[in-house]
């Protein structure tokens, strides 16, 4: 499932007619374990349900025995898939589908008092419900679960948190904000439309935004000799990349504050390479005039739809 796809099915379980979700179980297993501890056997046993080459097994087997190479030394693992190996990725997705995915679906859903869904995207998953009791059950039956497979909850990204068209109300009774939550690179509010029906907001995470510059300013720093076109066409291919991948409706204003900070960025390096004569905003205008960087753009549209 690629990350348009996901958006749609997220807009899609808080936004549809009738829709009684209310409160999500953000979650993620310890990031910096996460590769290491997969249970190699288990692994296996999953993959052969749908896997029956032997020979395909046993080259699986060989990727996910082999050592790395660390400070000239080889160190072998007697569990995990190794992180960094191109198939690690694909083997840990397997691995999280019927760890979470299939037990979800088959053995939690059928047990809960109410709605409930899941959305995933590699490591990351949001659990929604209609009842706070259904999400703390599942979430500390989720601790148990992980534990079966050699995994962990990530203590501080796996939480839960009240979301829907009556979070904000519920709040506001309790003298609090609204709760939020960050998933694959946005962070997700509560809102309501101009016709008053509640829908989601997103905006870029300020921690992403505050890497995306700091790459942009290793790079500026790096190429600042080169020809100022062949900067702005690099730098045009990075502020698209950014835009195809962040520009949603409500994200604006971080598109904005993205392209003012490449803008200011490029700047500050071009006239580092004026020996003593700094670069005015009246010639870095005239630069951008003949080499204009890529404005902010919205590439994305979320369905339409409310709760109200």
């Amino acid at each position: 499932m690629n990350d348009l796809t996901i958006y749609d099915t997220l807009a899609e379980s808080w936004w549809q007619p009738g829709s009684k979700l209310h409160m999500l179980a953000r979650m993620n297993p310890a990031r910096f374990a996460y590769f290491d501890t997969i249970v190699r056997e288990q692994l296996i046993e999953m993959i052969e349900r749908r896997v029956s080459d032997d020979s395909v097994l046993r080259l699986i087997r060989k990727w996910i025995q082999v050592g790395v190479i660390e400070e000239g030394r080889l160190l072998v693992s007697e569990t995990g898939t190794g992180q960094g190996q191109p198939i690690s990725p694909l083997l840990a997705n397997i691995y999280l589908h019927y760890v979470l995915d299939e037990w979800f679906e088959e053995v939690v859903k059928p047990r809960l008092k109410g709605e409930a869904h899941e959305i995933r995207y590699a490591d990351d998953a949001i659990l929604c419900f209609e009842h706070r009791e259904d999400a703390e059950k599942v979430k500390e039956v989720l601790t148990k679960r992980f534990s079966r497979f050699g995994l962990t909850l990530h203590p501080e990204k796996t939480r839960l948190v009240e979301f829907g068209r009556y979070a904000a109300g519920n709040a506001k009774k309790q003298g609090k904000k609204p709760q939020t939550f960050d998933f694959l690179g946005f962070t997700h509010m509560g809102a309501r439309s101009r016709k008053g029906k509640f829908t989601v907001h997103v905006k870029t995470i300020g921690k992403r935004l505050r890497r995306g510059l700091k790459a942009i300013t290793e790079w500026c720093q790096k190429h600042r000799h080169e020809p100022v076109d062949a900067q702005q066409k690099t730098l045009n291919a990075k502020l698209r990349g950014h835009y195809q991948y962040y520009g949603r409706p409500t994200n604006c204003r971080s598109l904005r504050q993205f392209y003012r900070g490449a803008r200011r960025i490029w700047r500050e390096w071009l006239s580092r390479r004026t020996r003593g004569r700094r670069l005015t905003w009246e010639r870095y205008d005239h630069i951008l005039r003949q080499h204009p960087l890529l404005l902010p753009r919205i590439m994305h549209s979320w369905r339409t739809g409310s709760t109200a």
